[in-house]
């Protein structure tokens, strides 16, 4: 819901670094690699009770994955990059709510509910990005990427505001994962609509 709206905001700043890493030889995958390794390890952290790593490694890991898009547009994106990026990226978001589940017992449950919306969303996500590809069909509402990124309710920014607000209150985590868990179960619902739309034969 926010990723589109915030692209004019980022594109300039993370272009410009792009640039920059780009001439000095930096590719996309090394970023995407350092990323999810950054991310992993905030997730690590999180479960090891070391919170505000955790968080400092969440906001590294977006960072990371933000350059590596734009390394990408200089240097010329690839089709391995883009399914390198998504996987990385959905990686990184699950490994989060696994850190949490591990820190406490009590935490187990929503963790799994929250999980399992990701997988939920997740798959309407790509699922309506191989048939929109089939028809032909392109946006590039949330910038240029290597596949059609369709809109939903919970989207990339929603999630790691979910994340920071989970270690800036800890005690808090089941209470935001079932919430955000919802909001993910309507975003399925929301492109399944959008599907009955846009793929009516």
């Amino acid at each position: 819901m926010l990723d589109a709206k915030l692209r004019p905001l980022i594109d300039p700043p993370l272009n410009a670094i792009g640039r920059v890493l780009a001439g000095a030889g930096v590719t996309a995958n090394a970023l995407t690699c350092t990323g999810l390794a950054l991310g992993l390890a905030g997730a690590a952290s999180i479960a090891l009770g070391h919170i505000g790593w955790g968080l400092a490694l969440i906001i590294a890991n977006r960072i990371a994955d933000g350059l590596d898009g734009a390394v990408a547009r200089v240097r010329g994106p690839s089709d391995f990059g883009g399914y390198f990026d998504i996987v990385a990226d959905f990686a990184f978001y699950v490994s989060i709510p696994l850190g949490f589940g591990l820190l406490s017992t009590a935490n187990t449950l929503p963790a799994l509910v929250l999980v399992a919306s990701f997988v939920l969303t997740g798959v309407s996500f790509l699922a309506f990005a191989v048939i929109a590809a089939k028809r032909g069909a392109t946006t590039e509402a949330h910038g240029a990427k290597s596949f059609f990124y369709s809109t939903g309710l919970a989207e990339g920014t929603e999630t790691i505001i979910v994340f920071i607000a989970m270690c800036a209150v800890p005690a808090w985590f089941g209470t935001i994962a079932y919430a955000y868990a919802s909001l993910c179960v309507l975003t399925v619902i929301q492109r399944s609509a959008m599907a009955v739309a846009a793929f009516r034969d």
